[in-house]
């Protein structure tokens, strides 16, 4: 059962008791690929329910224009392995191709939605980007399976910057695994402050995602991997520390963690 939202005074929100003028903002790193743009969903319902503006972040990456450059560049197709000239002018219009399959996707997630939103053009180089945007009281939603797919099967030296040096919550969603209600988990003696809320037991009244609350015992990367693949329902709120120490054991831990992971500072 969905639980019911609190009442609310007039023009507050719901998940953060500010007005809509100091309502969070909700921020989704995106490409055009399904992964990224499931993520934008995601995003969107988050940024609905939370009464936030709901950015969409895309960004030319400046690396990759810069390689085009070269006479020599080429580019592989991720599905076909082809190798086929890469230029500038070839990008470009890629990019422009993509920016259309962006706003699209973007109209679609906010249709039908009480919802601020607007999309956000950047060029330079993602990581950097996605730190100069984010503040203290955003919310940055990463998609798991896109960010793999643009940059390695190890989320890569881009999206890990952005989890470890964002200044805010992180949300890495699974798009292969639709999330299904289940227990809220943190770590024992770290209940963290969460975006939609203040605390965990507000979080579960708040948010129809969370069926109570799970205390985790202190266990190492493997032993995480083993319990959350048999549970499959809920979500997990870590501590950046925290996650810093899991990294360390198992670089590849977040890639194999079938369920929504919030990375809290």
């Amino acid at each position: 059962m969905t639980p019911e939202l609190p009442p609310t005074e007039p023009g507050r929100s719901t998940a953060t008791g500010l007005s809509p003028d100091e309502a969070l903002r909700v921020l989704a790193l995106l490409d055009d690929s399904r992964q990224g743009l499931a993520a934008l969903e995601a995003a969107a319902a988050l940024a609905e329910q939370a009464r936030a503006e709901l950015v969409a972040l895309f960004v030319e990456d400046l690396d990759l224009l810069a390689c085009a450059a070269f006479p020599f560049s080429q580019e592989v197709g991720a599905s076909s392995g082809v190798a086929r000239p890469l230029s500038s002018e070839g990008l470009e219009v890629s990019l422009a191709r993509q920016m259309q399959r962006v706003q699209r996707a973007l109209r679609l997630a906010a249709e039908g939605r009480a919802l601020r939103h607007r999309l956000q053009v950047s060029r330079g180089q993602v990581a950097s980007v996605a730190l100069e945007e984010a503040g203290p009281g955003d919310v940055l939603v990463l998609g798991k399976a896109g960010l793999s797919a643009r940059w390695g099967s190890r989320l890569g030296s881009t999206s890990q910057r952005v989890l470890l040096e964002a200044p805010c919550a992180v949300i890495i969603w699974d798009e292969r695994h639709p999330p299904e209600p289940g227990p809220l988990r943190y770590f024992r003696g770290e209940a963290p402050a969460l975006p939609w809320g203040e605390t965990p037991e507000e979080a579960v009244r708040r948010h129809p995602l969370f069926l109570g609350r799970e205390e985790l015992a202190p266990m190492d990367a493997p032993a995480l991997e083993r319990f959350l693949a048999r549970a499959r329902r809920g979500a997990l709120v870590i501590t950046r520390a925290r996650l810093i120490t899991l990294l360390e054991q198992d670089v590849d831990l977040l890639a194999r963690i079938p369920v929504p992971v919030v990375v809290v500072p």
